[in-house]
């Protein structure tokens, strides 16, 4: 089963990908946004051309959890990208995932922040696959 992670900005959409036993999330690419429809299509794109069978969607909320108004937006483009796709969707709290991520990427020696929101998004569904995993395999 493979899955399909989101880190949703105003600007871009950093995407990762499952492999395919859903156990490892890697960055994938960088979706420049142009308008709604354009947006919704270039991810369905790769749903498809996947065969992605979940997609999470790093949802921004504050340091407080409540949601503001990025998280709101958000919220309204992962609903309308659910009904686009009809794929099953999953919302995820990514605060500090672009942090993380930058951070990451320096110590890697990367300078470049143009990969920051596609190794945002590859954080985001690798907590959501550990979880998964660890649900999967608790002892009873």
């Amino acid at each position: 089963m493979r899955y399909l992670g989101l880190d949703i900005g105003d600007k871009s959409i950093g995407v990762a990908l499952s492999d395919p036993l859903g156990m490892l999330a890697t960055p994938l690419t960088i979706i420049e946004r142009r308008d709604k429809s354009a947006d919704l299509e270039a991810i369905a794109s790769i749903i498809r051309e996947n065969q992605v069978e979940t997609t999470v969607v790093g949802l921004p909320r504050s340091m407080s959890g409540d949601m503001g108004i990025q998280a709101e937006k958000v919220s309204a483009f992962a609903e309308a990208l659910r009904r686009h796709t009809g794929v099953k969707l999953e919302m995820r709290d990514e605060r500090l995932s672009t942090v993380s991520a930058r951070r990451l990427m320096r110590e890697a020696g990367k300078k470049s922040r143009e990969r920051d929101d596609a190794f945002a998004a590859a954080l985001i569904l690798q907590g959501y696959l550990d979880e998964d995993w660890m649900a999967g395999h608790e002892q009873t």
